[in-house]
C-alpha cells in the first residue's frame, strides 16, 4: 500500500440484488465492473430448485464471480427444505417484514411461527439474514426513522432462543444497531452499505434517487456506522443493498405511487468505498471491511486475486449504464470518485 494505490483481497459483498431476465444481464456485470468477486445475492427465490436455477442464470452472465445463493423466509419453506438447500450449497435465508421495503408484499408478521426453521438451519450451519425493520404503524407511533429501532428486541429474542444460530442484520442504520449487534454474541453480525456511509435523512427527503429502505438516518446514526469500522469491529463488515430499478421508476413518482426504494451502487461499489472509507479517516480499514472479516464470518477463503485502486482526480461516475432496453443509473451519477480499479 502506497500513498496513490491500494491493493484490497478478493472483495465480497454480501447482499447484493441482481434481478432477473434482461436487467440482470445488466446488472450482474456489473459486480466484476465494481471490483468484487463474491456476490451474496439476495431473493425472492422460495425453493432449492428455483435458487439453484437462478444462480446457473448469474454464472451464464458473468461465470467468474463466486454466487452464495439464499432463500425467501415465506410460510411454503420447511425444515426438509433447509436440509436440501444446505446439502445444495445454499448459504442463507432473508426475512422481509411484510411491507417495510420493495417486494416485500409477502414478508413475516411474526418469528414464532418460524421456529422449526430456524432450529433446522441452526442444526444445518445456515445463516439467517434479517432486514431489521418492523412494518410503519402510526396507533404505535412507528414509521421509517424508528422502524429498525423498535425491530431490535426481535434480534435480541431470536439470539437468545437460538444462540448458535448464525445472524446477520442487513444494511444497519441507527447507533442503536450498533450496540445492539456489539452486545451480542460472535453468531451475530451486521451489514453495512456504502450509501449509509454517506447519506443523512436531508439527502433523501425529497431526492428520489437516494430513497432506500431502510431509509438513511441522522449524523450521530452515520457517525456511529464509521466509527464501528474505524474500530475495526470483525463483526460488522460490507453489503451493498445495491438494489437497481429502471430510471422511470426511480425518477417519477405521483400521488397514487411512490418512488422505488433502492441505491444503486454495484458498477462503482470499491472505488466508493475507498472514497468514503478515505474521507473519515478508515481507508487501513477497507480489506478488512470489504473482504476478511465478512468472509471469516461466512467460512469462505479469500481468493488469490487482489484488486488494485489507484488515488485519481479526474474521475467522474457515469450518468448511467445501459444494455438493449435496460437502463440504470447509478449512486453519485456525474460525480467526482477519489480512487479508480486499475486495470490488470
Amino acid at each position: 500500500m502506497s500513498a496513490t494505490t491500494i491493493s484490497v483481497a478478493a472483495p465480497a459483498d454480501f447482499h447484493v440484488h441482481l434481478r432477473q431476465g434482461s436487467f440482470s444481464e445488466l446488472v450482474t456485470s456489473h459486480v466484476r465492473l465494481g471490483g468484487f468477486s463474491l456476490a451474496y445475492v439476495m431473493p425472492p427465490i422460495v425453493n432449492t430448485e428455483e435458487a439453484l436455477l437462478y444462480k446457473a442464470q448469474l454464472q451464464a452472465i458473468d461465470p467468474t464471480i463466486e454466487y452464495l445463493m439464499t432463500l425467501y423466509l415465506s410460510p411454503d419453506l420447511t425444515p426438509d427444505e433447509i436440509r436440501k438447500a444446505k446439502q445444495s450449497g445454499i448459504v442463507g435465508v432473508k426475512s422481509y417484514p411484510r411491507g417495510v421495503t420493495t417486494n416485500s408484499e409477502g414478508g413475516i408478521e411474526s418469528y414464532e411461527v418460524y421456529y422449526p426453521i430456524f432450529e433446522a438451519m441452526e442444526e444445518q450451519d445456515m445463516v439467517l439474514n434479517l432486514h431489521g425493520e418492523v412494518p410503519s404503524d402510526p396507533t404505535s407511533n412507528t414509521c421509517v426513522l424508528n422502524a429498525e429501532a423498535t425491530f431490535l428486541p426481535h434480534l435480541v429474542k431470536l439470539h437468545k432462543r437460538f444462540p448458535k444460530l448464525r445472524i446477520v442484520l442487513e444494511h444497519a442504520t441507527t447507533r442503536a444497531a450498533v450496540e445492539c449487534v456489539k452486545s451480542l454474541g460472535s453468531t451475530v453480525a451486521c451489514t453495512i452499505t456504502a450509501h449509509h456511509l454517506d447519506l443523512v435523512v436531508d439527502d433523501w427527503a425529497g431526492q428520489s434517487w437516494n430513497f432506500c429502505k431502510p431509509v438513511a438516518k441522522f449524523p450521530d446514526d452515520r457517525q456511529a456506522l464509521r466509527e464501528v469500522i474505524k474500530e475495526g469491529h470483525p463483526r460488522f463488515f460490507f453489503g451493498s443493498d445495491s438494489a437497481p430499478h429502471p430510471p422511470d421508476r426511480k425518477s417519477v413518482s405521483s400521488p397514487k405511487q411512490a418512488c422505488a426504494a433502492g441505491v444503486y451502487t454495484s458498477p462503482i461499489l470499491l472505488p466508493l468505498v475507498a472514497t468514503l472509507l478515505e474521507s473519515f479517516g478508515a481507508l487501513d480499514k477497507l480489506e478488512h471491511f470489504v473482504s476478511g472479516f465478512g468472509r471469516a464470518f461466512y467460512g469462505r477463503p479469500a481468493a488469490d486475486e487482489r484488486v488494485t485502486l489507484r488515488k485519481t482526480l479526474h474521475k467522474f461516475v457515469e450518468d448511467s449504464w445501459a444494455l438493449g432496453d435496460a437502463t440504470v443509473v447509478p449512486f453519485w451519477a456525474g460525480k467526482q470518485i477519489g480512487w479508480e480499479i486499475v486495470s490488470e
